[in-house]
């Protein structure tokens, strides 16, 4: 017999902006119209930080909120609630960051540890020469982030497997998706590329050093870390 108990497929951080949009039209919710902390909306909400997050950002994505770094988020002239049952299309704002992280950290944390005990000498240069490249360009404060696709994508080519390469390419490129993207723009710490300078060096010489166990743990720690830069980083006041 059927269940007659719907599930809501869409992404939770679609689930929650839509929860949010009932909510923040109600009398008395905003403040100036500005809304209450991301901490008070998760407790109200019973959902985690970095998903109200993601959620915020896909309704600034739609023009309803703004997001004022330092200060807070604000309904903006089109959050009126005549206008409020109009969203977005979910395929134009892309997956959500943290399942993006996560589904690399099992990924490329296993294919680090598959690489690692077989690297070839010419991939080990090659994946030394991009790490240099990265160093050199955060030297000069520039952003190094075609090295850093680099330096991901030749250890997924050290596999050997086709599949993997487009499975690491497709989601390192999701950065790029909206809410992704607006996401780093909002709250990746300026100082981001200088902390995972050292996280790429500690990948380098597990693999190196052709150690399986290390060079896993150090992309996974590395991504994790990623992630958690940008999810925990304090923006209001």
């Amino acid at each position: 017999m059927a269940s007659s108990t719907s599930t809501d497929s869409r992404r939770l951080y679609l689930q929650i902006a839509e929860r949010l949009r009932t909510v923040m039209y109600q009398p008395g919710f905003t403040t100036q119209g500005r809304l209450p902390p991301e901490r008070a909306l998760a407790e109200q909400l019973g959902v985690s930080r970095p998903s109200i997050r993601e959620a915020l950002v896909a309704l600034e994505l739609e023009g309803r909120v703004e997001i004022r770094m330092g200060s807070g988020v604000y309904l903006t002239r089109m959050a009126a609630p005549e206008v409020h049952e109009t969203a977005a299309p979910a395929d134009e704002m892309g997956n959500s960051l943290t399942d993006i992280m996560g589904a690399r950290v099992v990924f490329e944390g296993a294919i680090a540890a598959l690489v690692a005990p077989l690297a070839k000498p010419r991939d080990l240069k090659a994946l030394r020469a991009i790490y240099q490249t990265m160093e050199q360009q955060c030297q000069a404060g520039h952003s190094p982030a075609a090295a850093d696709r680099d330096f991901h994508m030749r250890i997924a080519r050290m596999a050997g497997n086709e599949v993997l390469v487009q499975t690491v390419a497709r989601l390192y490129d999701e950065r790029q998706d909206p809410i992704s993207a607006k996401l780093l723009d909002h709250y990746e710490p300026e100082d981001s590329w200088l902390t995972a300078l050292q996280e790429h060096r500690d990948i380098l010489e597990a693999i190196e050093a052709r150690d399986a166990i290390q060079a896993q743990a150090a992309m996974q720690r590395h991504l994790k870390r990623s992630l958690r830069r940008t999810m925990t980083r304090k923006q209001l006041s």
